[in-house]
């Protein structure tokens, strides 16, 4: 199990993008591919993303000074550091945020924008392949599998380690790469963070928490919880497990 080294190491999910509003109508219509024209780096949050963002800041504001950020890092991609950045002027709080590629998506390759359905007609032995290699070491095409994603987390949790143990790290991110960090910080295996995935929600604008444990062991706090949103008013989204832009599968 990797150790850690801050105090408090804070997770969110980006707020709802464009992204996944495209994502729902495509699967609601069986299209094969989503509507969007950005490509992934580029989709901006939907306006019920900015305000879960609000809502994150506003939630920071109410926190007491031992409990606000010391240090904050964010993917680059677009709906991360605008969830970061709207975050912390909702808050008041003038922290720089680090843009690090290795809090980006996981990559899709080719089936980058296609939907489950899109995959099955454009690239069925692909979808034979992935079916038979299984969800978590599956490497589409130019893109990654949950492993290189894990890989990203535990180089950089070395350099988180090295931070102060007083410090409290807060991290804008996306859905597969959180999962990630459970899989790497509580040393799960597939078949654990599989079931994971599968049995609970990561909507948008929740929060995962660890805090420093004895000898540094990270203890979890909480996972994927929408407290912080909902506590200012503000309504978590979610979408079920797909293929397309933003997906984990």
């Amino acid at each position: 199990m990797q150790r850690l080294g801050p105090a408090r190491l804070v997770l969110v999910r980006h707020g709802e993008s464009t992204g996944n509003l495209a994502d729902r109508a495509a699967r609601s219509a069986g299209a094969a591919r989503l509507e969007l024209d950005e490509r992934d780096a580029d989709v901006p949050l939907s306006e019920t993303g900015l305000e879960q963002a609000r809502a994150l800041g506003r939630h920071l504001a109410d926190l007491p000074g031992t409990a606000t950020p010391t240090a904050v890092a964010s993917s680059p991609y677009r709906r991360g550091a605008d969830t970061a950045r709207t975050a912390l002027e909702a808050a008041g709080l003038r922290l720089p945020v680090l843009h690090d590629e290795r809090l980006r998506e996981r990559e899709l390759g080719v089936f980058d924008g296609l939907t489950g359905t899109g995959i099955r007609a454009e690239y069925p032995q692909e979808a034979a392949r992935r079916q038979y290699v299984g969800k978590f070491y599956y490497r589409p095409p130019g893109g990654e599998s949950w492993c290189d994603v894990a890989l990203r987390v535990r180089s950089f949790l070395r350099d988180v380690g090295a931070r102060p143990a007083t410090d409290r790290v807060w991290i804008f991110t996306h859905q597969a790469v959180i999962t990630c960090f459970r899989y790497v910080l509580d040393g799960m295996d597939e078949e654990e963070v599989l079931a994971l995935d599968a049995r609970v929600p990561m909507a948008n604008g929740s929060t995962t928490t660890y805090r420093r444990g004895p000898g540094g062991v990270p203890e979890l706090v909480d996972y994927a919880s929408t407290a912080a949103v909902r506590s200012q008013g503000a309504q978590p989204t979610e979408e079920p497990d797909h293929a397309g832009r933003e997906a984990v599968s």
